[in-house]
């Protein structure tokens, strides 16, 4: 997802090329660069995986001008590739399929996922790190909260895409995935085969979050100030999962 979208018409719309040198997605279990080919601290890659990191970057912003600009279906990947000054073959090196280009975040959701449950305290349940971390991503405005300014023009090429819409579900569903085996980590168990209850009690964490996800994306649509949405966003997931805390038979 862009940051710095401001103008539904194209002008100075998200942050690619060389407007958007600090476009990427999540950050590695060490802080280095990841499978979002983002990082917080540029100054512990190598200049090769800078060089990557910057290409990547360069090709997702310059995509999602293009995807934002035109609408997401009017936009190939040689016109991408093109804006980006690469092969086609180099953008497909970097993201396996087009929608990826405008949904890039999507893996940096479960290292997120990942990194809650697995560097929580020593007394701190999955379930209290994964509110830990939504809150913490809510505060900071950070792209996966779904709130903040600019964010609607994104969203409004999201709606307007069915491809990208069924992305979006398909994400939702490995983030499922992704947690049920986290659960099952945490628990002790072999997180290649979660359990009955494992996959519950990460579809309702999942289908909470998504809820209020959607509750506040569709607030800003709606044209309600963002700082307001925020606000009763935090509220939200609060009351979302202290549900959940009470919905799960198991200390999750």
């Amino acid at each position: 997802m862009a940051e710095g979208v401001t103008d539904g018409a194209g002008n100075g719309v998200g942050d690619g090329g060389t407007e958007g040198e600090r476009r990427g997605g999540g950050t590695a279990a060490d802080g280095s660069w990841g499978a979002t080919g983002f990082t917080g601290d540029e100054g512990r890659l190598t200049l090769r995986e800078r060089k990557k990191l910057r290409t990547r970057q360069r090709i997702s912003g310059e995509a999602t001008l293009l995807f934002i600009r035109r609408g997401f279906d009017h936009v190939t990947v040689a016109e991408v590739a093109r804006a980006a000054e690469v092969s086609t073959m180099t953008v497909f090196n970097y993201f396996p399929r087009k929608e990826d280009l405008f949904l890039d975040r999507i893996p940096e959701a479960g290292e997120l996922l990942t990194r809650a449950v697995r560097e929580r305290g020593a007394d701190e349940a999955p379930l209290a790190a994964l509110r830990r971390l939504t809150l913490g991503l809510l505060a900071e405005r950070h792209p996966l909260a779904g709130v903040g300014e600019g964010f609607e023009h994104f969203w409004r090429t999201v709606l307007d895409s069915p491809a990208l819409r069924a992305r979006a579900r398909e994400a939702v569903e490995e983030l499922e995935c992704t947690l049920a085996a986290l659960l099952v980590e945490a628990a002790g168990g072999d997180p290649e085969r979660p359990g009955r209850t494992d996959r519950l009690a990460a579809a309702l964490v999942i289908a909470g979050i998504r809820a209020a996800f959607v509750e506040a994306v569709t607030r800003q649509l709606g044209g309600d100030p963002v700082e307001a949405v925020a606000v009763e966003q935090a509220e939200v997931l609060r009351r979302t999962f202290a549900a959940l805390e009470r919905a799960l038979a198991r200390d999750v």
